[in-house]
This record gives C-alpha cells, sequence and structure tokens, in this order.
C-alpha cells in the first residue's frame, strides 16, 4: 500500500499522472529492488544486468532514469575495460535521454572516476580528460557539482600518476579565493599523501599563507605525516610564528613526527622562556607522550628551572606518564624537600602515586614525614592504588597511629575499601572479635 502511494507521488512529480488517477503498479518495481539486492551483495554482473533489463524493456518506468546512473556504477564496479567503456556509454545515454535525473548530480563525478579508472589501464584519452578535469578552473557559479567532479578527478590522477598530480595540486593551493577552498582542502590532503621533494615546501607555504584558518591548520597536521627532516624544520617554523593556534598544532605535530630531531624541538619549545606558558604545557605534555629516557632527563633538570607553579605540576604529570625508578625516587625526593611549596610537594605525592611503581617509596615515606597535612595527603595517595602494600600500610596505620586525626582518616580509608581485610580491622578496632 505505502510503495503504490510512493510510486503515485513520483508519477504525479515526473507528470506521468494527474490528480485523482489510479497509478498501478510500476512494471519496473520487482526488477529495481531485485537489482539494488545485488549491487548490496556486491553481485555487481547482476546487479548491471537487471538495471539494464529495465531501461530497456520498460522505458517509461519512474526507474529507468536512475537505472542507467547504478548499471554504470556496477559496471565501474567490476572494473574491466570493457566494463568501464560501457558504463561510460550507459552514462552518456542518462545524459541525452534522461538529464533531470536525480542521480544526474552524481553521474559527472562518476563518470570522472571511470575515466580515471581506465587510465590507470593506459587509456591516453581518458588520462587527458582527468588531467582536464583536475587542471581546469573552477566553475563560475562555484557549484558543489563541480567540486565532485574536481575532487574525482584529483583523486584519480593521483592513483594513477602522482608525478603529474603534484604540479596540477601547486596550481590548485595557488588559487586563494573562497569558492577554491573546498577544492583546497582536499589538495592538502592529497600532497601530504605523494611524498614528493615538493611537499614540505607546499605545506608550509599553505600553513603560513593560505586565507582559510582551517586548511592552514589541516596543512600542519599533514606535515606530521610527511617523515623527512625538512617537514620537521618547517613544523619548527610554524611553531615559532605569533599563532598559538598554529603552534600548538605544530606541536602536536612534531609529537607525532618519528625523527629524534622532533623530540629535540619539543625540548627547545618547551625550555623557551619567551614562548607562553600556555604552549609550553602543550610541549611538555607532549613529551610525556614520547616515552625516553631523554625526555625523562629534561624534564627533570627543566623543572629546577622553572618558576610557574602550574609548569611545575604539569612537568609531574608528564613524568608520570614516563614512569621509571629514577622518575619515581626524583619525585618522591621533591615531596620530601621542605623548601618546596606545600602544595607542590602534594602533587609529587600524588603523581608518584599514578606511576603504579612507587607503592614501596610512598609506604616508607610515610613514617619520615614529619608534616601532618602531608601524612593526610599519603594516605589518600595510598587509598588510589590496588597493591596489598598499600592497604597494608592503611591498617597499620588505623592500629597504631598516635595522631588521631589521622588514625580518623585511615579508618575512613578502609571502610571504602573491598578488601576483606579492612572489615576485619574495623571490626577489631570497634571491639567486636
Amino acid at each position: 500500500m505505502l510503495r503504490n502511494a510512493w510510486i503515485v507521488m513520483l508519477a504525479l512529480g515526473a507528470g506521468l499522472a494527474a490528480p485523482g488517477t489510479t497509478v498501478a503498479q510500476d512494471p519496473a518495481d520487482s526488477l529495481y529492488r531485485a537489482a539494488r539486492e545485488r549491487l548490496d551483495r556486491g553481485e555487481f554482473a547482476g546487479a548491471a544486468s537487471l538495471f539494464r533489463q529495465i531501461h530497456q524493456r520498460h522505458p517509461q518506468s519512474i526507474y529507468t532514469p536512475d537505472a542507467l546512473y547504478w548499471e554504470s556504477f556496477a559496471r565501474y564496479r567490476i572494473g574491466t575495460d570493457d566494463e568501464l567503456r560501457a558504463a561510460l556509454a550507459t552514462l552518456e545515454e542518462q545524459r541525452r535521454r534522461h538529464p533531470s535525473a536525480a542521480t544526474r548530480g552524481d553521474a559527472e563525478a562518476l563518470a570522472t572516476r571511470i575515466r580515471g579508472a581506465l587510465a590507470r589501464l593506459g587509456d591516453p584519452d581518458a588520462t587527458a580528460e582527468v588531467l582536464a578535469k583536475a587542471a581546469g578552473e573552477p566553475d563560475a557559479a562555484c557549484s558543489d557539482a563541480d567540486h565532485e567532479v574536481r575532487t574525482a578527478a584529483l583523486n584519480a590522477l593521483l592513483r594513477m600518476d602522482s608525478g603529474r598530480a603534484v604540479p596540477i595540486l601547486h596550481g590548485l593551493l595557488e588559487r586563494r579565493d573562497a569558492c577554491a577552498a573546498p577544492l583546497r582542502k582536499r589538495a592538502v590532503f592529497l600532497l601530504a599523501q605523494t611524498q614528493a621533494p615538493e611537499t614540505e615546501a607546499m605545506l608550509l607555504d599553505v600553513a603560513m599563507h593560505d586565507p582559510d584558518r582551517e586548511i592552514r591548520k589541516q596543512a600542519v597536521v599533514w606535515l606530521s605525516q610527511v617523515t623527512t627532516e625538512s617537514a620537521v624544520s618547517a613544523l619548527e617554523r610554524i611553531a615559532a610564528t605569533d599563532s598559538s593556534e598554529l603552534t600548538e598544532l605544530a606541536l602536536l605535530a612534531l609529537s607525532q613526527h618519528p625523527s629524534p630531531r622532533a623530540e629535540r624541538a619539543l625540548r627547545e619549545f618547551a625550555a623557551r622562556t619567551s614562548a607562553p606558558n600556555r604552549l609550553r604545557e602543550r610541549a611538555i605534555f607532549w613529551l610525556g607522550q614520547k616515552r625516553s629516557s631523554e625526555n625523562a632527563a629534561f624534564l627533570r633538570e627543566l623543572y629546577g628551572q622553572l618558576d610557574d607553579s602550574r609548569l611545575k605540576e604539569r612537568t609531574f604529570f608528564a613524568l608520570s606518564q614516563l614512569r621509571g625508578e629514577e622518575t619515581v625516587r626524583w619525585l618522591v625526593a621533591i615531596a620530601r624537600d621542605t623548601t618546596e611549596p606545600t602544595t607542590l610537594r602534594k602533587r609529587a605525592l600524588f603523581w608518584a602515586g599514578e606511576t603504579g611503581d612507587a607503592v614501596g617509596e610512598l609506604v616508607a615515606l610515610y613514617d619520615r614525614l614529619p608534616d601532618r597535612e602531608l601524612k593526610e595527603y599519603l594516605i589518600f595517595v595510598c587509598t588510589q592504588s590496588r597493591a596489598p602494600e598499600a592497604t597494608d600500610k592503611l591498617i597499620e596505620i588505623a592500629r597504631t597511629e598516635r595522631d588521631v586525626h589521622l588514625r580518623k582518616r585511615a579508618i575512613f580509608w578502609l571502610s571504602q575499601s573491598n578488601d576483606p581485610r579492612a572489615a576485619q580491622v574495623l571490626a577489631e578496632i570497634i571491639g567486636q572479635p
């Protein structure tokens, strides 16, 4: 019932029936459904055959205009030389017979993809057409259809001959008008895949000069995928600009780059006193994500040169990600250092606990701390650990600590524990057997 109503609406829209007219079920309905099912299952030869039957046997069907498109698509997916040429001929038939078909908006892009496939098979005419589409001027109307066709041409060109693609991509990136922005955005992505000698310089130019902020940002991100030393140089130059947004992205890109020089650039930026603290924080954060003994040693040394407490705390966090026995000992030493502010000593305790390697050090530290506030915080840090030694220490404090306040804190945290020993200890403290 609903399907018939839908066919009536389509027929009315196409001028095939007048209001009030009863329309019988379209004779191609079952063929179309069967063809789409085969297409969805990847049975492209069978789907192409059924779609062709629709427009040959039922030329007046409402399904015929789009059946031509889907036949062409199925033949494109088969991918042989003969099928690709047949696919182009079918799209041309649709253009001549049904210029207003709903799928005409996608047909030109499909035709470009088909020509790209033929070009990869060695067809010189298809190659010339793909080159012309990729390098041609955008249409005056700046239409979505034009962008889609040009993007399809660029994709086809890159798969077929990256050497030919680079000059065309360069030409696109030189077009700084807003109308060409979608194409420039795609060109940046494709350029990053080429790994050509000119890639770094072109991406750097886009990152520094493109009028579209999003395209500049994309160029910075893609530079991280170019695994050359010159790409690192480009990222260093961007990090040194006055744009905090681009600098932050450049730091991220450096953190993703495999070169040891990229890590050195991050360390140099983190130590740069002229850089804004917010951006130095980002450099410190990314150093903590790249595990190396060099980074850990650098951050421990950097801490002593910092005069901003927020930067110091970010250094604790980065070191907790790098872990290691030396780092744990260093964090514990900061916690014991009475010349450090209490706030930072507490944060050092917390991040030492977060490494997962410091339980023994922290348990031993409790008895050496004269400061009640730090002892109370250390009790909390012990509760964040699942290690048996941490629970052992809480039990000991609950049983023997002379400071009533600290003893009560240990008892409170034991009451939150799922360890069966905790319930037993609490019962003992209450005086129950």
